[in-house]
Protein backbone atom coordinates (compact mmCIF):
# COMPACT_ATOMS: atom_id res chain seq x y z
CA UNK A 1 0.00 0.00 0.00
CA UNK A 2 1.43 3.42 -0.91
CA UNK A 3 2.17 5.72 2.03
CA UNK A 4 -0.32 8.35 0.93
CA UNK A 5 -3.07 5.77 0.56
CA UNK A 6 -2.33 4.44 4.03
CA UNK A 7 -2.50 7.95 5.44
CA UNK A 8 -5.88 8.63 3.86
CA UNK A 9 -7.25 5.33 5.17
CA UNK A 10 -6.10 5.93 8.73
CA UNK A 11 -7.30 9.51 8.73
CA UNK A 12 -10.67 8.29 7.49
CA UNK A 13 -10.85 5.80 10.34
CA UNK A 14 -10.00 8.19 13.15
CA UNK A 15 -10.97 11.60 11.78
CA UNK A 16 -12.81 13.66 14.37
CA UNK A 17 -13.05 17.31 15.36
CA UNK A 18 -10.37 18.54 17.74
CA UNK A 19 -12.64 21.26 19.08
CA UNK A 20 -13.47 20.63 22.74
CA UNK A 21 -17.06 19.62 23.21
CA UNK A 22 -17.62 18.42 19.62
CA UNK A 23 -18.70 15.01 20.84
CA UNK A 24 -20.86 14.38 17.78
CA UNK A 25 -17.66 14.14 15.72
CA UNK A 26 -16.05 11.37 17.76
CA UNK A 27 -15.02 8.18 15.93
CA UNK A 28 -16.84 4.96 16.67
CA UNK A 29 -15.06 2.12 18.51
CA UNK A 30 -15.20 0.14 15.26
CA UNK A 31 -13.40 2.93 13.39
CA UNK A 32 -10.68 3.09 16.02
CA UNK A 33 -10.27 -0.70 15.97
CA UNK A 34 -10.02 -0.61 12.17
CA UNK A 35 -7.39 2.12 12.33
CA UNK A 36 -5.38 0.14 14.87
CA UNK A 37 -5.50 -2.97 12.67
CA UNK A 38 -4.35 -0.97 9.64
CA UNK A 39 -1.44 0.50 11.60
CA UNK A 40 -0.36 -2.97 12.67
CA UNK A 41 -0.57 -4.28 9.10
CA UNK A 42 1.36 -1.32 7.72
CA UNK A 43 4.03 -1.62 10.39
CA UNK A 44 4.43 -5.36 9.68
CA UNK A 45 5.00 -4.63 5.98
CA UNK A 46 7.03 -1.41 6.07
CA UNK A 47 8.46 -1.21 9.58
CA UNK A 48 8.34 1.60 12.13
CA UNK A 49 8.59 5.25 11.12
CA UNK A 50 7.43 8.65 12.44
CA UNK A 51 4.30 8.50 10.29
CA UNK A 52 3.17 5.28 11.97
CA UNK A 53 3.99 6.73 15.39
CA UNK A 54 1.91 9.83 14.71
CA UNK A 55 -1.10 7.70 13.80
CA UNK A 56 -0.56 5.59 16.91
CA UNK A 57 -0.72 8.71 19.07
CA UNK A 58 -3.94 9.73 17.30
CA UNK A 59 -5.43 6.31 17.99
CA UNK A 60 -4.50 6.64 21.67
CA UNK A 61 -6.19 10.04 21.73
CA UNK A 62 -9.31 8.61 20.09
CA UNK A 63 -9.45 5.81 22.65
CA UNK A 64 -9.31 8.37 25.44
CA UNK A 65 -12.07 10.42 23.85
CA UNK A 66 -14.24 7.30 23.74
CA UNK A 67 -13.73 6.75 27.46
CA UNK A 68 -11.34 3.81 27.03
CA UNK A 69 -9.03 5.36 29.59
CA UNK A 70 -6.89 2.35 30.53
CA UNK A 71 -6.54 1.22 26.90
CA UNK A 72 -5.62 4.76 25.87
CA UNK A 73 -2.98 5.01 28.59
CA UNK A 74 -1.44 1.66 27.63
CA UNK A 75 -1.42 2.48 23.91
CA UNK A 76 0.06 5.92 24.58
CA UNK A 77 2.80 4.39 26.76
CA UNK A 78 3.66 1.94 23.98
CA UNK A 79 3.76 4.78 21.47
CA UNK A 80 6.02 6.86 23.71
CA UNK A 81 8.43 3.96 24.13
CA UNK A 82 8.62 3.49 20.37
CA UNK A 83 9.18 7.23 19.91
CA UNK A 84 12.11 7.04 22.31
CA UNK A 85 13.59 4.28 20.18
CA UNK A 86 13.40 6.61 17.20
CA UNK A 87 15.09 9.34 19.24
CA UNK A 88 18.17 7.15 19.48
CA UNK A 89 18.60 7.69 15.74
CA UNK A 90 17.47 11.30 15.28
CA UNK A 91 16.81 14.54 17.16
CA UNK A 92 13.25 15.18 18.25
CA UNK A 93 12.78 18.03 15.76
CA UNK A 94 14.73 16.48 12.89
CA UNK A 95 11.41 15.95 11.08
CA UNK A 96 7.85 17.11 11.85
CA UNK A 97 5.96 13.89 12.64
CA UNK A 98 8.05 12.51 15.48
CA UNK A 99 7.46 15.43 17.90
CA UNK A 100 3.74 15.28 17.09
CA UNK A 101 3.70 11.58 17.92
CA UNK A 102 5.75 11.93 21.10
CA UNK A 103 3.84 14.99 22.31
CA UNK A 104 0.52 13.29 21.65
CA UNK A 105 1.58 10.15 23.52
CA UNK A 106 2.73 12.08 26.59
CA UNK A 107 -0.42 14.20 26.45
CA UNK A 108 -2.72 11.18 26.40
CA UNK A 109 -0.79 9.46 29.19
CA UNK A 110 -1.10 12.52 31.43
CA UNK A 111 -4.78 13.10 30.70
CA UNK A 112 -5.59 9.42 31.26
CA UNK A 113 -3.73 9.47 34.58
CA UNK A 114 -5.64 12.57 35.66
CA UNK A 115 -8.97 11.02 34.68
CA UNK A 116 -8.10 7.92 36.72
CA UNK A 117 -7.50 10.11 39.78
CA UNK A 118 -3.68 10.07 39.58
CA UNK A 119 -3.28 13.84 39.24
CA UNK A 120 0.07 13.92 41.03
CA UNK A 121 1.43 11.29 38.65
CA UNK A 122 0.20 13.27 35.67
CA UNK A 123 1.89 16.42 37.00
CA UNK A 124 5.14 14.53 37.57
CA UNK A 125 5.03 13.08 34.06
CA UNK A 126 4.44 16.48 32.44
CA UNK A 127 7.03 18.30 34.53
CA UNK A 128 9.62 15.65 33.78
CA UNK A 129 8.88 15.78 30.07
CA UNK A 130 8.93 19.57 30.08
CA UNK A 131 12.36 19.52 31.67
CA UNK A 132 13.59 16.91 29.16
CA UNK A 133 12.17 18.59 26.07
CA UNK A 134 12.49 22.27 26.95
CA UNK A 135 13.59 24.38 23.98
CA UNK A 136 12.06 21.94 21.49
CA UNK A 137 8.76 22.10 19.60
CA UNK A 138 7.19 20.03 22.40
CA UNK A 139 7.55 22.76 25.01
CA UNK A 140 4.31 24.66 24.38
CA UNK A 141 2.24 21.48 24.10
CA UNK A 142 3.59 20.09 27.36
CA UNK A 143 3.04 23.43 29.08
CA UNK A 144 -0.54 23.50 27.80
CA UNK A 145 -1.30 20.18 29.42
CA UNK A 146 0.39 21.24 32.63
CA UNK A 147 -1.63 24.47 32.61
CA UNK A 148 -4.87 22.51 32.16
CA UNK A 149 -4.15 20.86 35.51
CA UNK A 150 -2.68 23.71 37.56
CA UNK A 151 -3.01 27.18 36.02
CA UNK A 152 -6.56 28.08 37.03
CA UNK A 153 -6.53 29.86 40.37
CA UNK A 154 -2.84 30.78 40.01
CA UNK A 155 -1.39 34.25 39.20
CA UNK A 156 -1.36 34.88 35.46
CA UNK A 157 2.15 34.66 33.97
CA UNK A 158 3.40 38.04 32.73
CA UNK A 159 3.42 38.78 29.02
CA UNK A 160 6.41 39.86 26.96
CA UNK A 161 5.31 43.15 25.39
CA UNK A 162 8.43 44.66 23.79
CA UNK A 163 7.22 44.00 20.24
CA UNK A 164 3.60 44.51 19.36
CA UNK A 165 1.03 45.47 16.74
CA UNK A 166 -1.80 47.92 17.30
CA UNK A 167 -1.93 49.94 20.53
CA UNK A 168 0.89 49.49 23.06
CA UNK A 169 -0.09 46.61 25.40
CA UNK A 170 -0.14 47.41 29.11
CA UNK A 171 1.61 44.95 31.45
CA UNK A 172 -0.76 42.58 33.22
CA UNK A 173 0.41 43.98 36.55
CA UNK A 174 -1.00 47.38 35.56
CA UNK A 175 -4.40 45.81 34.85
CA UNK A 176 -4.92 44.47 38.36
CA UNK A 177 -8.46 45.35 39.39
CA UNK A 178 -9.85 44.76 35.89
CA UNK A 179 -10.85 41.47 34.23
CA UNK A 180 -8.66 40.56 31.25
CA UNK A 181 -9.29 38.29 28.27
CA UNK A 182 -6.24 36.91 26.45
CA UNK A 183 -6.94 35.77 22.89
CA UNK A 184 -3.93 33.78 21.61
CA UNK A 185 -4.18 33.59 17.82
CA UNK A 186 -2.07 32.74 14.77
CA UNK A 187 -2.02 34.27 11.31
CA UNK A 188 -2.71 30.88 9.69
CA UNK A 189 -5.49 29.83 12.10
CA UNK A 190 -8.99 29.45 10.60
CA UNK A 191 -10.55 28.79 14.03
CA UNK A 192 -9.08 32.08 15.26
CA UNK A 193 -10.80 33.93 12.42
CA UNK A 194 -14.05 32.18 13.40
CA UNK A 195 -13.59 33.26 17.02
CA UNK A 196 -12.76 36.85 16.12
CA UNK A 197 -16.34 38.16 15.72
CA UNK A 198 -17.33 36.46 18.99
CA UNK A 199 -14.44 38.15 20.79
CA UNK A 200 -15.31 41.49 19.20
CA UNK A 201 -18.98 41.26 20.21
CA UNK A 202 -18.17 40.35 23.81
CA UNK A 203 -15.47 42.99 24.13
CA UNK A 204 -17.91 45.68 23.02
CA UNK A 205 -20.56 44.41 25.44
CA UNK A 206 -18.26 44.25 28.47
CA UNK A 207 -15.82 47.09 27.81
CA UNK A 208 -17.87 49.51 29.89
CA UNK A 209 -17.75 47.04 32.79
CA UNK A 210 -13.98 46.99 32.76
CA UNK A 211 -13.04 44.06 30.47
CA UNK A 212 -9.62 44.45 28.82
CA UNK A 213 -8.70 42.46 25.71
CA UNK A 214 -5.17 41.49 24.66
CA UNK A 215 -4.39 39.35 21.59
CA UNK A 216 -0.94 37.72 21.81
CA UNK A 217 0.48 36.16 18.66
CA UNK A 218 3.88 34.95 17.43
CA UNK A 219 5.99 34.33 14.36
CA UNK A 220 6.07 30.88 12.78
CA UNK A 221 8.75 31.41 10.16
CA UNK A 222 6.41 31.61 7.18
CA UNK A 223 3.76 33.83 5.64
CA UNK A 224 1.09 33.31 2.96
CA UNK A 225 0.81 29.79 1.47
CA UNK A 226 3.48 28.54 3.87
CA UNK A 227 6.26 30.46 2.11
CA UNK A 228 9.32 30.99 4.34
CA UNK A 229 9.53 34.55 5.60
CA UNK A 230 12.18 36.61 7.38
CA UNK A 231 11.11 37.98 10.80
CA UNK A 232 10.26 41.49 9.58
CA UNK A 233 8.45 40.21 6.49
CA UNK A 234 6.38 37.83 8.60
CA UNK A 235 5.57 40.61 11.05
CA UNK A 236 4.25 42.69 8.16
CA UNK A 237 2.20 39.74 6.99
CA UNK A 238 0.77 39.20 10.48
CA UNK A 239 -0.25 42.85 10.52
CA UNK A 240 -1.96 42.48 7.15
CA UNK A 241 -3.91 39.46 8.45
CA UNK A 242 -4.83 41.43 11.57
CA UNK A 243 -6.17 44.29 9.48
CA UNK A 244 -8.01 42.06 7.00
CA UNK A 245 -9.62 39.52 9.33
CA UNK A 246 -9.71 41.27 12.70
CA UNK A 247 -10.76 44.76 11.68
CA UNK A 248 -13.34 44.89 14.48
CA UNK A 249 -10.49 44.28 16.92
CA UNK A 250 -8.25 47.10 15.66
CA UNK A 251 -7.99 48.51 19.21
CA UNK A 252 -6.75 45.17 20.59
CA UNK A 253 -3.06 45.32 21.59
CA UNK A 254 -1.18 42.42 20.01
CA UNK A 255 2.07 41.44 21.77
CA UNK A 256 4.26 39.41 19.40
CA UNK A 257 6.42 36.88 21.23
CA UNK A 258 7.06 33.14 21.12
CA UNK A 259 7.77 33.26 24.86
CA UNK A 260 4.15 34.22 25.62
CA UNK A 261 2.96 31.08 23.82
CA UNK A 262 5.46 28.96 25.73
CA UNK A 263 4.49 30.40 29.12
CA UNK A 264 0.80 29.86 28.48
CA UNK A 265 1.23 26.61 26.58
CA UNK A 266 -0.69 28.00 23.63
CA UNK A 267 0.10 25.13 21.25
CA UNK A 268 -3.60 25.14 20.32
CA UNK A 269 -4.98 28.24 18.62
CA UNK A 270 -7.03 29.93 19.63
CA UNK A 271 -6.27 29.64 23.32
CA UNK A 272 -8.55 31.75 25.52
CA UNK A 273 -7.51 32.83 29.00
CA UNK A 274 -9.62 34.85 31.44
CA UNK A 275 -7.88 36.66 34.27
CA UNK A 276 -9.93 37.92 37.21
CA UNK A 277 -9.60 41.28 38.93
CA UNK A 278 -7.04 39.87 41.38
CA UNK A 279 -4.74 38.89 38.52
CA UNK A 280 -5.40 35.14 38.81
CA UNK A 281 -6.34 32.83 35.96
CA UNK A 282 -10.06 32.08 36.15
CA UNK A 283 -10.37 30.16 32.86
CA UNK A 284 -7.81 28.43 30.66
CA UNK A 285 -9.29 27.03 27.45
CA UNK A 286 -7.33 25.74 24.43
CA UNK A 287 -9.72 25.84 21.47
CA UNK A 288 -12.78 27.74 20.34
CA UNK A 289 -15.74 28.74 22.51
CA UNK A 290 -19.18 29.79 21.38
CA UNK A 291 -20.57 33.23 22.23
CA UNK A 292 -22.77 31.79 24.98
CA UNK A 293 -19.96 29.69 26.48
CA UNK A 294 -17.46 32.55 26.61
CA UNK A 295 -20.06 35.04 27.81
CA UNK A 296 -20.89 32.75 30.74
CA UNK A 297 -17.21 32.61 31.69
CA UNK A 298 -16.83 36.40 31.44
CA UNK A 299 -19.82 36.86 33.72
CA UNK A 300 -17.93 34.96 36.42
CA UNK A 301 -15.05 37.47 36.44
CA UNK A 302 -16.84 40.70 35.58
CA UNK A 303 -18.43 41.20 39.02
CA UNK A 304 -16.87 43.89 41.26
CA UNK A 305 -14.16 42.63 43.65
CA UNK A 306 -16.47 42.37 46.65
CA UNK A 307 -18.73 39.96 44.78
CA UNK A 308 -16.08 37.90 42.98
CA UNK A 309 -15.20 34.36 43.99
CA UNK A 310 -12.11 33.62 46.02
CA UNK A 311 -11.19 30.47 44.15
CA UNK A 312 -11.61 29.47 40.53
CA UNK A 313 -13.61 26.24 40.26
CA UNK A 314 -11.90 23.06 39.16
CA UNK A 315 -12.42 22.49 35.45
CA UNK A 316 -12.54 19.24 33.57
CA UNK A 317 -9.40 18.23 31.68
CA UNK A 318 -9.85 18.61 27.94
CA UNK A 319 -8.49 16.31 25.27
CA UNK A 320 -6.97 18.29 22.43
CA UNK A 321 -4.17 18.36 19.93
Amino acid sequence: MRHWAFELLILGCIAWAAVAGAQQALPSPAQVAQAEAQVQAYRAQYGLNPQVLQFMSEIARAKLALGQVTAAQDYARQTEQLCRQELQRRAVDAEPRLPLALGGAIEVRAQAMAENGHRSGALALLRGALKEYRNTSLQARLQKNLNLLILEGKPAPPLVEQQYLGPKPPPLSALRGRPVLLFFWAHWCADCKHEGPIISRLESEYRSRGLVLLGPTQRYGYAAYGEPAAPQAELQYIDSVRRQYYGNLSNMPVPVSKMNFERYGASTTPTLVLINRRGSVAMYHPGVLSYDQLRAEIEKVIAPPAASHTQAPHRETRTLH
